[in-house]
This record gives C-alpha cells, sequence and structure tokens, in this order.
C-alpha cells in the first residue's frame, strides 16, 4: 500500500483552534506532510486565513457578522477565535516556511490574483484548489506552474474532466463519494485523489487501501498511528 500524504485540515485542527497559527504549528509537530487552509481577501487586499466569509467573536458589537470583504486588514487583527488571532497567509507562510506543503483553499471572491502572488515561487511546496472552479482557472492563467485542484462533494460519472477542464493535479474527493474506479480514472490521467475530510481510524484504513494519494484529516497523530507512521 503506498503511504499517502498527510494533510492537517486547517492545521491540527482536532486539537487547536482551526486555521490558527497554533493549529499550523502543531501540525508541523505531529509530523503532518502539508496543511489545508482557507482564504478570504479583506477590503484592503489582504489575504486572510479563515474558513467563514464572516468571523464569529468580533470585538465590537457593529463588527459582528460583517464579510470579511468588508473589512480591512487591520480590523479583522482584533478578532480572536478561542483567544487565537486571525491570521494572515503570510503569516502561515513565514510560519512554516518550506517544511510541508501549503494547500490554500480559494474561498472568498477575488482570491486567486493575492493567493498566486504569494505561492507561485514555492511550487514544490504549495497549491490551491477551490470548490469554485473558475477561481481555479483564473489561478492557471496567473501562475500556470502552481499546482491547481478541484474540490468536489459529490460522485461525477467522469471525475477526470473536472481536473482536464482547468489542467489541474490534485481531485479533492469527499471521502464518502470515493471509491476504486474513480481513484483509477483520475491516476488514469496521471491526476492525485485527495480524501477529505478523513477522521476515523477505519476510513483511513479504507481510503488508503484505494491507494489515494493524501489524506485530509483533523487528527493528524490517529492518521499516522493508523497507518503505522
Amino acid at each position: 500500500m503506498p503511504t499517502p500524504e498527510i494533510i492537517a485540515h486547517r492545521g491540527a485542527s482536532g486539537e487547536c483552534p482551526e486555521n490558527s497559527l497554533a493549529a499550523f504549528a502543531r501540525a508541523i509537530d505531529l509530523g503532518a506532510d502539508g496543511i489545508e487552509l482557507d482564504v478570504h481577501r479583506t477590503s484592503d487586499g489582504t489575504l486572510m486565513v479563515h474558513h467563514d466569509p464572516a468571523p464569529q467573536h468580533a470585538p465590537l458589537a457593529a463588527l459582528q457578522g460583517v464579510p470579511i470583504h468588508q473589512l480591512s486588514r487591520d480590523a479583522l487583527r482584533t478578532f480572536r477565535a478561542f483567544g487565537e488571532p486571525i491570521p494572515t497567509l503570510e503569516d502561515v507562510l513565514t510560519l512554516v516556511s518550506r517544511q510541508l506543503v501549503v494547500y490554500c483553499e480559494l474561498k472568498g471572491v477575488g482570491t486567486a490574483a493575492p493567493a498566486c502572488a504569494l505561492l507561485a515561487d514555492r511550487p514544490a511546496h504549495a497549491a490551491v484548489h477551490s470548490f469554485d472552479h473558475r477561481m481555479v482557472a483564473e489561478a492557471r492563467r496567473l501562475a500556470p506552474n502552481l499546482p491547481r485542484g478541484v474540490l468536489q462533494s459529490s460522485y461525477p460519472i467522469e471525475p477526470e474532466r473536472s481536473l482536464a477542464s482547468v489542467d489541474g493535479r490534485d481531485l479533492w474527493q469527499q471521502h464518502e463519494y470515493l471509491d476504486q474506479a474513480l481513484v483509477n480514472a483520475v491516476h488514469a490521467r496521471s491526476g492525485r485523489v485527495i480524501a477529505w475530510t478523513v477522521n476515523t481510524p477505519s476510513d483511513i484504513l479504507r481510503v488508503a487501501a484505494l491507494g489515494v494519494d493524501g489524506i485530509c484529516t483533523n487528527k493528524v497523530a490517529l492518521a499516522r498511528t493508523t497507518l503505522g507512521l
């Protein structure tokens, strides 16, 4: 059985607040091969690492529920999620350097260009992906050497076509919609399959046996122990 990459979903989010510097530092300590994170663009053009379009835990009632794209970087610096500040993508890149691969999910509108600007010079240590395949196509235009992926939460009849449409490398497939035929189809076009989000020993062993190339998990230590790493 080939050994898949262990990718820490929003960092070591099973132990630390997700998408925080603490979670990414812990992922390094646990021996993850990569981290997965989400980015949104602020009103002044900074990429903030956060999952939801509007952050919770606002310091002022007037800021509660305001989406990231309407807030400045300085305003977002005042938010705390379970005691942790919201980092910028630059903060995360400085922390991890090139110790592991940074898989950047393009969440908010207008994130492709600034993400490519930050990641284009590290194609061996970074990649972008998104549910919005138009943003992945934009990344292809802006940084053709940066690896790309598409996210899917359904079972496509021809899974390789989604990758081909953006000249992508990685198919991020929800693990419940993953079988041998899908893995074989993607591998036949020299693509890779990353299963998400896989958090139990039985599911970790099942997707590893299918020959996936990466396992995105909240539980890095569990995944490594289950696979005997």
